[in-house]
């Protein structure tokens, strides 16, 4: 497994609009893409994104802690925000050349330095922790972070996936077959090609491939 990036995190939210207006108001993203199912916010439609779904409330926040998104320079004084639903994003200063793109997932794990081991199976990178001092592995950049705490397994979560973008999610499935990595489901989507997969501690982790025809913007 090879993933080369960071793409997306999804959640599932029973208010999307909430989330999407505090998007695009105080972070500087735009809306990719509006759909029944799913709102797409970010600021560059081939980098980090966060993408909506539309579900019955109130979520559990399961295994996700917070993301953070990645700017050149903090302006003010606020660099985190606790958002309706248990959803918190926060502003990390580094050296970007895409503002608004995505530095880091935080999950809860029972056993973190256990999960940052098994997400090489996954094709993420091992890494060094970082300045929360929380295991942690990386991809294209960008990493998933591992913070003590019970992720739960609960029947409405706030995280639908963590996604990472790949040349080619064929070649995904087929290194799960023989990984025996349980595979959820594979979507075939005007835009991209993906299979979702059972990641540690049930995170669905999806591999998806932006298609030669990619028109999102």
């Amino acid at each position: 497994m090879n993933p080369t990036r960071l793409d997306h995190v999804a959640y599932w939210l029973a208010d999307r609009d909430a989330i999407a207006d505090f998007a695009t108001a105080q972070l500087g993203m735009h809306v990719i893409e509006r759909t029944d199912a799913f709102t797409l916010v970010g600021s560059d439609a081939r980098r980090g994104k966060l993408t909506l779904f539309a579900a019955e409330g109130p979520r559990d926040r399961g295994a996700l802690k917070h993301v953070a998104l990645r700017v050149s320079r903090l302006e003010g004084d606020r660099q985190w925000f606790d958002l309706p639903e248990g959803v918190r994003i926060g502003l990390v200063e580094a050296s970007t050349d895409v503002e608004h793109d995505i530095d880091h997932v935080a999950l809860f794990s029972a056993d973190p330095e256990a999960t940052a081991a098994e997400y090489a199976s996954y094709g993420f990178e091992a890494a060094a922790p970082g300045p929360s001092g929380a295991p942690r592995v990386g991809v294209g950049g960008a990493w998933v972070e591992f913070h003590p705490g019970d992720p739960g397994d609960p029947e409405k979560p706030l995280l639908n996936h963590i996604a990472v973008l790949v040349d080619s999610a064929d070649e995904h499935i087929a290194a799960a077959h023989d990984l025996g990595i349980e595979i959820d489901n594979v979507v075939d989507a005007a835009n991209t090609y993906a299979v979702f997969l059972r990641g540690p501690e049930h995170v669905r982790l999806e591999y998806v491939e932006h298609k030669p025809t990619f028109s999102l913007t």
